[in-house]
Order: C-alpha cells, then sequence, then structure tokens
C-alpha cells in the first residue's frame, strides 16, 4: 500500500489546523471572564454561559430554530421524494427545465429571495406567521435535501419493486416496503443537510422573521449588532458542542459517509 509523504501530511495537518483554528478560539474567548472579548488568559470563568440561561429571548430563539428546521426538513424531504423519482425514473418534456426550478433557489442569492418573501408574506397576510417562515425555508432547503435524494434514487435498480407490483402489492406498499429503505440513505442525509441549513440561515429570515418569530441567528445577529459583550461566543461554543455530540452519535449509529453521500451499502 502506498503511503503518503511527509509533504501531504504536513499538509493535510496544516489544513485542519487552519479549519479548527476559528472553533477553537472562539470556544477559548467563551471562557473569558471580562466583558469584553478576549481571549482568557488571566483567568476562566463561566460567567457568560451563566448568562445564556439569564437571557431567554435566546433560548426561544434556539427552540423556535428548532422546531423550524424540524418542519422544514421534513416538509423538503416529503417534497423532494416524489420529485426525485419522477425526475429520475421518467424521460419527459420539460424533465430537465424541471429539475432545475427545483434547484433555482440555489442561483438567487438570499437577499434577493428575503426581499421577494416579505413582499409576498405581506400581500398575503402571512407576514410574521411561523407557517410563512416555514414555507419559506422550505424552498431555500429543498434542493440540497433533492441532491443527496437524487443521487439515491439514479441508477437504482426497480426489478424487487417490478416483482412485489406483480405479485399483487400496491404501488404505494412497494414504495414502502422496497423503495422507501433502499433510498433511505439519501433520504437521511437530504434531511440532515436541509435541517442544518435551516437552522443556521440568517440573511433570508432577517427579512422575514418578527420580533415573535426571530431565529436564533437572526437574535445573534440583533445582538452583535447592539454590544461587544462575549454572550455569543458562549453561545457558539454551546453549539459546536451539541452539533459535535450529533456528529458522534450519527457516525456512531449510521455513518457519516452514507448521510453525506446518499448511498447505502
Amino acid at each position: 500500500m502506498r503511503k503518503n509523504s511527509p509533504l501531504s501530511l504536513a499538509f493535510n495537518a496544516a489544513f485542519m489546523v487552519f479549519m479548527l483554528a476559528p472553533l477553537v478560539v472562539v470556544c477559548l474567548v467563551a471562557f473569558t471572564n471580562k466583558g469584553y472579548i478576549s481571549m482568557p488568559f488571566d483567568g476562566l470563568s463561566l460567567r457568560w454561559f451563566k448568562a445564556i440561561w439569564a437571557n431567554p429571548h435566546f433560548i426561544d430563539a434556539f427552540f423556535l430554530s428548532l422546531y423550524l428546521g424540524l418542519a422544514s426538513a421534513t416538509l423538503a424531504v416529503a417534497l423532494a421524494v416524489p420529485a426525485a423519482l419522477a425526475t429520475a425514473r421518467f424521460r419527459f418534456r420539460g424533465r430537465e427545465a424541471l429539475v432545475a426550478f427545483f434547484l433555482s433557489p440555489l442561483m438567487v442569492p438570499h437577499i434577493v429571495l428575503g426581499v421577494s418573501f416579505l413582499r409576498f408574506l405581506t400581500n398575503v397576510g402571512w407576514y410574521g406567521s411561523f407557517i410563512g417562515l416555514v414555507l419559506c425555508h422550505v424552498i431555500i432547503i429543498m434542493p440540497y435535501a433533492l441532491r443527496l435524494v437524487l443521487a439515491s434514487v439514479t441508477g437504482l435498480d426497480r426489478a424487487s419493486e417490478w416483482a412485489a407490483i406483480s405479485l399483487g402489492a400496491s404501488a404505494f406498499t412497494a414504495f414502502r416496503r422496497i423503495t422507501l429503505p433502499a433510498i433511505l440513505p439519501g433520504v437521511a442525509g437530504g434531511w440532515v443537510l436541509a435541517f442544518i441549513t435551516s437552522f443556521d440561515e440568517l440573511t433570508m429570515s432577517v427579512f422575514v422573521a418578527s420580533p415573535s418569530t426571530t431565529t436564533l441567528p437572526v437574535r445573534m445577529y440583533q445582538h452583535i449588532t447592539e454590544t461587544i459583550d462575549p454572550l455569543i461566543t458562549s453561545i457558539s461554543a454551546v453549539l459546536i458542542v451539541l452539533t459535535g455530540i450529533v456528529v458522534l452519535i450519527l457516525d456512531r449509529f449510521y455513518g457519516l459517509d452514507k448521510i453525506l453521500s446518499g448511498k447505502g451499502n
């Protein structure tokens, strides 16, 4: 087996340090005992972690972002699965245009989408509502779910599905018992990626969020514009730890390679 050269190992190590250094700095700053952003070289403190629980606005915003991500990702995957099956299995006029339409939110700047969504939600009377926020997020995150579901559907052998239908199974039963388990890695990966994108969305959410539907990224952005205290770094450190725990759980019980590639064994 060919081994990596010392130069390639050094490059990989430097790249990992470059990627991880900002996260490490944020986590270190979160333990400062000062009232401003500073590296904690003269004393460690949990002051700003305690301040998170003393600020109910951030707690409410976190749970709103959590519920928003769960609802948006689930709805996006529910739309992406039939769209992927239709565009991957059938050849019809306008198929490429339909796929481009589904993926078009990736090509439109989120600030443009935010202004457009703001105008639309205001006209239909849904501005500031949770439903309106969910629908806007679904439009933005559906392409991410669709790409991974398409990867799992493309080239899928339909022999087992046809055999089940020929033996009397309904189309829905064949989909539930055969097709869905076969494409489950892509569906799971698409859901995870859609949830992360929804939870982290800021640019578009700034326009459509109201005081009663302020997500965590929007709340953090508003806080940064008003003060320079390290509260944001402590929140970021908590999110980094939670993300790491979720990644370890997914890798332990399912495998990140399956989730990110959308392919099973």
